[in-house]
Parts: C-alpha cells; sequence; structure tokens
C-alpha cells in the first residue's frame, strides 16, 4: 500500500474535514517521537481540552468540566387531546436544523519535569478553533497567561486560513509557521516560516536549564500519520485543496503532487 503523502511537506487537503482527526494523530506522534529523545528526568504527556463551538465561526472557550443548564424551564400541562390541537394549531411553514453547541477536544503535548511535576514546555498544535472568533480570542488569552510563567511554548500552525500570531513586526510569508517562545529569551519568538513546498523543518525542544535542547522532526511525525492512517486513501485528490484557495502557481504544483492518485 501507498503509505505516504504525495507532498514533500505538509499536506494542504487536510486542512478540511480531516482535520480534527489528524490533528490528534500528530499530537500522538509528536508525544511518542519525544519519549525516545527524553533524558530520563523529563516525560512527554498528552493534556487534552475542550472549545465549545457555538455558531459558525463564533467560537469559544470552556474547561474541560462543565454543566449546562437551561435558561428557562417549561412546564406543560396537557389537557387538550391531540385532535384539538391539530384542529387550533397552525402548521409551520418549514422545519430546520438549529447551529447546536459541540464540544471540539484539542489535544497539546505538555513536557514536565518528573521529580517535581513542573510544567516545562507546551507545545500546541493550532486548530481552526484557535484561529477564528471567540475561539481565537481565547486561546490568546491562555496563550498570554502562559507567556508570563517559566514555561517555553512551542507552537505549530499547519493551516493557511485563520489569524496568525501578533508579533511587533511582520511575518515573513509563508503557508505555516512553527513559534518558539523560550521563557529564557521572553519577549522574543523564533519563527520558521514554511512555504507550501517545503519540508517541515526539525526544530529544537528546549528544557530547564542546563538540560540540552531535544530535536522534533515534524516532517517525520507527519510521515509517521500518513504510515499509520493512510490519509491518501482518504482525501479527494480530485478537487482544488480547502480554503483559503491557492496561486495559480501553487494550485498547478498541487496538482502535479497528486496526478498519480487521481
Amino acid at each position: 500500500m501507498y503509505d505516504k503523502s504525495p507532498f514533500p511537506g505538509m499536506d494542504p487537503y487536510l486542512e478540511g474535514d480531516m482535520w480534527q482527526e489528524f490533528h490528534d494523530t500528530l499530537a500522538h506522534q509528536i508525544r511518542t517521537q519525544l519519549l525516545l529523545l527524553l533524558p530520563p528526568q523529563y516525560v512527554a504527556l498528552l493534556d487534552k481540552r475542550y472549545i465549545v463551538e457555538g455558531s459558525g465561526l463564533e467560537l469559544l472557550f470552556r474547561p474541560t468540566k462543565r454543566v449546562i443548564y437551561p435558561d428557562v424551564y417549561v412546564l406543560n400541562v396537557v389537557r387538550e387531546t391531540a385532535t384539538d390541537l391539530l384542529v387550533d394549531v397552525t402548521p409551520p411553514v418549514v422545519t430546520l436544523p438549529s447551529h447546536m453547541p459541540e464540544p471540539i477536544p484539542l489535544l497539546r503535548v505538555e513536557i514536565r519535569d518528573i521529580a517535581e511535576r513542573r510544567l516545562v514546555t507546551v507545545i500546541e498544535i493550532f486548530s481552526p478553533v484557535n484561529k477564528y472568533g471567540d475561539g481565537m480570542q481565547a486561546y490568546f488569552e491562555r496563550r498570554r497567561d502562559l507567556l508570563l510563567t517559566a514555561t517555553h511554548l512551542l507552537e505549530i500552525d499547519l493551516l493557511r486560513g485563520g489569524v496568525r500570531l501578533p508579533f511587533d513586526g511582520e511575518l515573513p510569508p509563508a503557508a505555516y509557521y512553527v513559534y518558539l517562545s523560550r521563557f529564557t529569551h521572553r519577549p522574543y519568538t523564533d519563527v520558521w516560516a514554511i512555504h507550501l513546498r517545503d519540508q517541515l523543518p526539525v526544530v529544537p525542544v528546549p528544557l530547564l536549564p542546563p538540560d540540552a535542547d531535544v530535536r522534533l522532526d515534524l516532517q517525520k511525525a507527519v510521515d509517521a500519520c500518513f504510515q499509520l492512517v493512510g490519509y491518501q486513501r482518504l482525501l479527494d485528490y480530485i478537487k482544488p485543496p480547502p480554503p483559503p484557495p491557492l496561486s495559480e502557481d501553487d494550485l498547478a504544483w498541487v496538482r502535479q503532487q497528486v496526478a498519480h492518485l487521481v
């Protein structure tokens, strides 16, 4: 079975309906890779948080455990017979589905010091809920709080759409980004700008001083996702990639990459 992505780097077709599944698989692969490299005094754990999708792109963060209570309780005392109701009630013009709030689980990778259970490094993989609407604002607030602590933050943005992180300065143009904020180097952030045709980089994952960084090979992690799941069997390479639309040159290149699969 052909178990590789047709692209040398990120597969833009993953930025659609398969994103949530890929996001979780990638978090597991990153964790697996790091567990083999971390010194014995550290551990890589998966942390699950929930974003509640409200309506459209209005995305609202909620804690993992919450209870939703209705604002109004309606007590029905039925006196009429079914025949009476059918006579008196005007039929609706149309019946439409409502957009129901849906909790979306998001995984991140946490590196902790085993002896003191200290949170050392957080690895976030962006999803659409981090990049639009209220969900984006909630993420920015959590990010701000984290930047005020002695915790490293590595952020992986493999989505072309949505809002980018704000900086005092312009990001170089690219399809994807990786950001590393070391607590020992703030307010400065290292940025990897990744073009659509590029392989994903090998980036450092910092630990507590004076321990050396470990290497995170993002391309190896994405390739492992394809080998495990076989996404090339699930993605519709006949259509153009999910939005945002590509330039004519990039779209022509994409079609060349997938020609043997369609």
